[in-house]
């Protein structure tokens, strides 16, 4: 199994939200960063994948299983932190752990152990006593204790002070290190997610409008300065044209997608007088994607 989500032309609809037909892939061993703003739908589409949700149409698989029909199976292999709190807030530390335990049959006392004194987590404290970044670390450390294949986590830092964050990501990548587990990560924080991940997907209004190893992303997408030429069709480019503005009297600014450095060579050969190639960090590139995606469906951005 080289792949352990894989969705095919997936479709959902509710009120004026929808995803029109997602084929989206998470390769086994990644650390996925799923990006996208607000509203754009990672969520819902977390939700379908982990069978909570019912597709209008297409095919979902996790772990090798067909979603709904065989979530359970996949869920057996799988840990899930979700955005908001859900335990019980009369119960302890231990008793969320104790009742957690139940539903895994790999569970891993010893592990659990160690990450409450990792993590400093108090047993005996109740959980709706524990501040936002405690409630964090307890969800992260009982979807590990299940020793999970996948990991999928729904915004799990959101909100959280830099201490919990770094606390909560550490327990995340040394268990990934030393199991070779599967990270689905949903999340607003680019530059958080830019230091964890392998690869990166990018989502805005329903639609995938990236999805790629984050070297590739990161080295791929440039701005371009670019001296007086002639009108050039966008797709006579050996690269996709996604933003293009006037700098100055006699240059313009490009961004594009898909950019190698021997390319230079053959803008000179076209004519074209390249002046200079600037690196985007991913806050950057991601920013620029989703205006362009936003310029080819400017229906969907004027119905969020």
């Amino acid at each position: 199994m080289s792949n352990v989500i894989e969705t095919r032309q997936l479709r959902y609809r509710t009120g004026s939200f929808e995803i029109p037909g997602l084929d989206f892939t998470v390769p086994k061993g990644s650390v996925y960063g799923f990006l996208g703003p607000n509203g754009a739908g990672k969520t819902t589409t977390l939700r379908l994948l982990l069978g909570l949700l019912p597709p209008v149409a297409g095919t979902i698989s996790v772990l090798g299983h067909q979603v709904p029909g065989a979530a359970h199976r996949a869920l057996a292999d799988l840990g899930y932190v979700p955005e908001q709190p859900h335990f019980d807030n009369l119960l302890t530390v231990r008793e969320v752990l104790e009742y957690q335990s139940a539903f895994y049959q790999r569970w891993d006392w010893p592990f659990v152990e160690l990450l409450l004194r990792e993590l400093e987590l108090d047993g005996a404290q109740r959980f709706g006593r524990l501040s936002k970044g405690q409630k964090g670390k307890l969800m992260m450390l009982a979807a590990l204790a299940q020793r999970p294949e996948l990991l999928v986590l729904d915004e799990p830092t959101d909100g959280l002070d830099p201490v919990a964050r770094r606390d909560i990501l550490t327990a995340l990548l040394e268990y990934v290190a030393d199991r070779g587990a599967t990270v689905l990560i949903s999340s607003h924080l680019v530059h958080e997610l830019e230091r964890i991940c392998t690869w990166v997907g990018v989502m805005d209004h329903g639609r995938l409008v990236a999805e790629l190893p984050i070297e590739r992303f990161r080295n791929g997408i440039k701005r371009l300065r670019v001296g007086s030429q002639p009108d050039v069709a966008p797709e006579a480019l050996p690269f996709a044209l996604l933003g293009r503005e006037p700098d100055g009297a006699s240059a313009e600014t490009w961004i594009v997608r898909g950019w190698e450095p021997d390319m230079a060579a053959g803008l000179s050969a076209a004519g074209l007088s390249l002046r200079d190639v600037i690196d985007l960090d991913l806050e950057d590139a991601y920013v620029e994607l989703l205006k362009s995606a936003r310029s080819l469906h400017p229906e969907a951005a004027c119905s969020a």
